[in-house]
């Protein structure tokens, strides 16, 4: 599971605008399956939308992930996961039950079913590919590295990796947390539970930068305003979509439902109000 100009980056990036590159890993090593996920949602035809008789599906969120999901002051659930979920069910006739889930151990739970769609900001990874299945892919994005806004001892990634001083955190078992050990080692990579405690960490000073998507860096800053800011661009062609159990019966009808919502303009504009406010 990752905020030049960034979100010019990513006006330009969204997934009506642009397709999946053919350089990202998973694409090159994929089956099938995966091919289908490296297809931009507003790239193919959309599919047949059935009449899903108002079913419970069970949708899986953090509430710890902003833009994506998180809760209001009022300790409601509200970010482009819940809108788009919503916007899916009333295409296909569902009801979505958004139910908090840990994300340590979620692709083990999605794989037993535990759960009918994952949210969350999940990244695709050819091996994630191998015990659940993926939607199109609704954005690509890129891993920054987030700090104090009063951060002048780097201005560059290669900068922060040469000096071994200096120490990141992200979130556990996460594709940030690969990055981050790629990036500067297990060492200098301090992993939590969810990014609000890595976040934490860097306000408190126990770290120097936090490894982490575009999306939800913006998302933090927003919720932490004046605070923080975007230091370098780790990675840029990540590519997220929804997660299903194997064999899922709903991966063909949700997949259609997001084409349906790239063609008809209504998933750029829950984009635009989550992603580039």
């Amino acid at each position: 599971m990752l905020k030049k100009s960034v979100f010019a980056v990513l006006v330009v990036l969204m997934l009506l605008l642009a397709a999946c590159g053919g350089s990202n890993e998973a694409a090159d090593s994929s089956d099938e399956a995966a091919v289908d996920t490296t297809i931009n949602c507003g790239d193919v035809e959309v599919g047949e939308l059935p009449d899903l008789g108002g079913q419970d599906v069970y949708m899986a969120v953090e509430n710890a992930y902003p833009p994506f999901n998180y809760l209001d002051e009022n300790g409601e659930g509200i970010g482009w996961d819940y809108d788009i979920g919503r916007a899916l069910c009333d295409l296909l006739n569902c009801t979505p039950v958004f139910t908090e889930a840990a994300w340590d151990g979620i692709f083990p739970a999605m794989a037993a079913g535990e759960y009918d769609v994952l949210f969350d900001g999940v990244t695709f990874t050819a091996e994630r590919d191998e015990t659940v299945d993926f939607s199109c892919a609704y954005v690509i994005l890129g891993q920054v590295l987030l700090v104090r806004v009063d951060e002048d001892r780097f201005s560059t990634a290669d900068e922060f990796a040469a000096d071994e001083n200096l120490v990141v955190s992200t979130q556990i078992t996460t594709t940030n947390e690969m990055v981050a050990h790629d990036f500067v080692g297990v060492d200098r990579t301090k992993s939590f539970e969810d990014f609000g405690l890595a976040v934490q960490a860097l306000l408190s000073g126990d770290v120097d930068a936090v490894v982490i998507d575009t999306l939800t860096a913006s998302g933090f800053m927003g919720q932490n305003p004046g605070e923080m800011k975007i230091a370098a661009t780790i990675t840029s062609d990540e590519q997220l979509a929804l997660v299903f159990p194997p064999d899922s019966d709903l991966k063909e009808p949700f997949t259609n439902a997001l084409h349906a919502m790239a063609a008809d303009g209504s998933l750029q504009s829950i984009n635009d109000t989550w992603f580039n406010p």
